[in-house]
């Protein structure tokens, strides 16, 4: 569908042809009319299919058609985001699709001095992308005021919880105007979420152009068996067989990312790494570094499983299983965004077995395992499959005793036919 049948005004057409976008995703497609019409929405969509233009770009519209003064400290939409991260990737996309518009938008996160963020905020802002801990202490400051807000969008509202902070949006919902534009636009949408949506939305439109909890169609996923000791050597030893280039590795620990880093350096091998230990504008740095290609390999914690968008990113390594299940489908999906193609690979010794078998039922999809040569555990990995099982090898049939010229055999392991 081409994004002129979708009623999209002209500045906001002339951006999109210069960015080169020629026809609108099945999420764009089906959320932007409603959004524009001032319809609550929640939206289930695979990573990687434009959810953030699907909520932008009708937000942006509304806004600019809508005209008038935002009052100091006043925020008319607002985006609550779980990460930094994705709180700048968020913020630069209606940033990218607003240029030109005679609109005001900035980003709050924490980590960073709160000055600037209340300086900014004095003037009013017609968009304000934040995470919670940050706009709560904005609110208890004084320094944000909701009685413009018209529309709220929660992005990754899973993530949101899974991260801790319940008690913060509770809050902050309570401090909002009950009469709002609610959107919810996710990846995918636990029972939790579907329940707080229930709470928070008012008959809402909703949209799920994917099946719940799959992963991206166009990534080839496959496990490598093998001992936990041995992961860092097979890292390096697939980056040289397979010649990847660009590579995101995900590591479950900070220590964990620390020590992957210096591993690869003692080797020859150059990396950046994020995780919640780095400072603000380390990560930042690390991210561009990434994205403008002169770092191939960024290791991190499961912080920039939503916050990293890359087009043609070719690669993604689980170093280590994550213990939510519902992340994999989050880190994988860094990888085949925007209709390309991509790869994931996971590392998997024998005490990650519970893991990747949450993995195959909350994904419904048995994963495709490869040995590698001269790496073959010595802790083998049981097999799994998609009802979330561990399969146990069956017990080998026990050989016959012998006792002078007296053959005994165990009755209970004989076979018929």
């Amino acid at each position: 569908m081409s994004f002129a049948s979708l009623g999209l005004i002209d500045p906001l057409m002339r951006t999109l042809d210069a960015l080169g976008y020629t026809s609108a995703t099945p999420v764009q497609a089906q959320a932007i009319g409603p959004i524009l019409a001032g319809r609550d929405v929640m939206a289930a969509a695979q990573t990687g299919t434009g959810k953030t233009a699907g909520f932008a770009l009708p937000l942006l519209q509304r806004l600019t058609m809508e005209g008038g003064q935002v009052g100091s400290n006043a925020v008319r939409v607002l985006v609550l985001v779980p990460t930094r991260e994705l709180a700048e990737q968020v913020h630069d996309s209606f940033k990218e699709y607003g240029a030109g518009l005679p609109l005001r938008t900035h980003v709050a996160y924490g980590g960073v001095s709160i000055n600037p963020q209340m300086m900014k905020l004095r003037k009013g802002l017609d968009v304000l992308v934040a995470t919670p801990g940050r706009l709560l202490d904005l609110y208890r400051q004084n320094a944000v005021k909701f009685d413009q807000l018209q529309t709220l969008v929660l992005d990754e509202a899973d993530r949101m919880l899974d991260l801790g902070f319940s008690r913060e949006l509770n809050d902050i919902f309570s401090a909002l105007p009950a009469k709002r534009q609610t959107l919810l636009f996710s990846a995918t949408f636990s029972d939790e979420i579907r329940a707080l949506a229930g709470k928070l939305l008012n008959n809402p439109l909703s949209i799920e152009v994917s099946a719940r909890n799959s992963t991206v169609q166009r990534i080839r996923q496959w496990v490598v068996p093998v001992d936990k000791k041995r992961k860092p050597e097979l890292f390096l030893h697939l980056l040289h067989k397979l010649r990847w280039g660009q590579v995101l590795v995900f590591v479950k620990t900070r220590k964990g990312v620390d020590q992957l880093v210096d591993t690869l350096a003692a080797n020859g091998v150059a990396a950046d790494a994020i995780h919640g230990d780095k400072a603000q504008p380390a990560r930042l740095r690390a991210l561009e570094r990434f994205k403008a290609g002169q770092c191939k390999i960024l290791v991190a914690t499961d912080v920039a499983a939503r916050g990293l968008d890359i087009d043609d990113l070719p690669q993604v390594v689980n170093f280590d299983l994550p213990t939510v299940a519902e992340d994999y489908i989050h880190r994988t999906g860094r990888t085949g965004r925007a209709g390309n193609a991509g790869q994931a690979v996971s590392l998997v010794c024998a005490d990650e077995v519970d893991l990747l078998a949450a993995i195959e039922m909350f994904t419904r999809q048995t994963l495709e395992r490869i040995e590698e040569p001269g790496f073959s555990p010595e802790h083998r990995v049981p097999l799994t499959d998609t009802a979330g099982q561990v399969v146990k090898k069956p017990k080998k049939a026990k050989k016959a005793k012998v006792t002078g010229d007296v053959l005994h055999v165990d009755v209970r392991f004989l076979k018929t036919r």
